[in-house]
């Protein structure tokens, strides 16, 4: 084992977006080493359930002097897809990896930091953090007060509904996960109850063009972190209810339940086996349904004055959630019904081996647009980190771009 190694920059994750900032920081001549805890993709090799499929076409996968090839760009790609693009970057840019280099501590130092790992240790002068926005699925404390004879699965270790006890399946959260995976296992046999929360409904297609072409030719997925009133909220609102299918389809409320997937407000509290619910379903459903207009308006507005109205399918407007007049505020657990819980919650990034004083009230890094809260530290891959589009692979490159601006500037002192 080597030790006490020398680079100016340590980039932590080999993910889509360390590997972007790895061909930054080349093309700055800047010597760094990427440190991988597994393999090239690691999150999208272990931590992703089988049937996923990226939620932006192919076209969108684009980074640094590579973007996608194929015959098929309005595609959406599958895990292996995904694991073979991301790792085909990694080898076009040369892209100095170590990989099986667990990060075990990151700790300030005069010369810089001190990145511990248990295949040795690094010095250098900057680090990148780039270890993913979703390595720890975001549970709930309301959790531990679930009954012992209920299984509770997490996203991460979710990989298809085999795993899953026959019986009813309650899934709590509607984001793109949430609404995916409802879907799928309702669609297994298994009965599926969601428990609805804030949640973001947006058409698959929309005027005869994917929703994603228009938030692109917009400019909406470009629209800055200083340009947004209230960053903290933009950055925890849930991603759009998406799938990536090959038939376009949409995936909202409606649609989970045309196939028969109930609907329940959102999880409140547990107590001695019973589950409690907010009465504000139809409150939630009339909030994303407005907004859904509103985002509909602001692409017909633009497409007007880009004189694109010919071009593109007529304007349309998506029928209103529907909800039941009483959705249940209770359920008893004891009475069999739910033999599985999924916690579709959200996720969070992992930076427990962060030993340096950056960490607001809530355990999150400190950081404006990506620059740390301490001298030659950046992050990179995180939700709405500096543009809309951070957390896609799309977005990397362009926050790559701007953060080993300020790397090189910063060395240059």
């Amino acid at each position: 084992m080597v030790s006490d190694r020398t680079v100016t920059t340590v980039i932590i994750g080999g993910g889509h977006a360390g590997l972007a900032m790895s061909r930054c920081l080349s093309e700055r001549a800047i010597d760094h080493v990427v440190l991988e805890r597994g393999e090239v993709a690691n999150t999208w090799r272990t931590e992703r359930w089988d049937s996923l499929r990226l939620l932006t076409p192919n076209w969108q996968s684009r980074l640094p002097g590579f973007g996608y090839d194929g015959d098929d760009p309005d595609g959406f790609r599958k895990m292996p897809e995904t694991i073979d693009f991301i790792s085909r970057y990694a080898e076009a840019i040369s892209a100095p990896v170590q990989t099986h280099t667990k990060v075990t501590s990151v700790r300030r130092s005069d010369a810089g930091y001190d990145v511990a790992t248990d295949q040795g240790d690094w010095q250098c002068r900057t680090v990148v953090l780039a270890s993913g926005a979703c390595a720890i699925a975001s549970v709930p404390a309301l959790a531990e007060g679930v009954p012992a004879h209920i299984a509770q699965v997490t996203p991460t270790e979710y990989r298809n509904p085999d795993q899953l006890a026959d019986g009813g399946v309650m899934v709590v959260g509607v984001a793109a996960t949430g609404a995916q995976l409802a879907q799928e296992i309702h669609l297994s046999g298994r009965p599926v109850t969601v428990s609805v929360g804030e949640h973001v409904r947006a058409p698959r297609s929309y005027r005869g063009r994917d929703i994603q072409w228009w938030m692109d030719r917009t400019g909406l997925m470009d629209e800055r972190y200083d340009e947004i009133d209230d960053i903290n909220r933009a950055r925890r609102l849930p991603s759009f209810q998406l799938t990536g299918s090959d038939d376009k389809a949409m995936l909202d409320l409606n649609a989970l339940t045309n196939i028969g997937v109930k609907l329940i407000g959102r999880i409140a509290g547990m107590n001695d086996g019973k589950a409690q619910f907010s009465g504000s379903l139809r409150n939630m459903t009339a909030l994303a349904d407005l907004k859904l207009g509103r985002l509909l308006d602001t692409i017909d507005e633009w497409a007007s004055e880009n004189d694109l109205d010919g071009a593109v399918d007529p304007a349309e407007r998506f029928e209103p959630t529907q909800v039941e007049d009483n959705p249940p505020l209770g359920m008893d657990f004891a009475n069999g019904e739910i033999k599985t819980i999924l916690w579709a919650t959200g996720f969070r990034p992992d930076h427990s081996w962060l030993d340096v004083p950056v960490f607001d009230h809530k355990g999150r890094v400190r950081h404006d647009g990506g620059i740390v809260d301490s001298p030659g530290m950046y992050m990179m891959g995180q939700q709405f980190l500096r543009r809309r589009k951070s957390s896609l692979i799309d977005g990397a490159g362009d926050d790559a771009s701007d953060l080993s601006d300020h790397l090189a500037a910063y060395l240059a002192g």
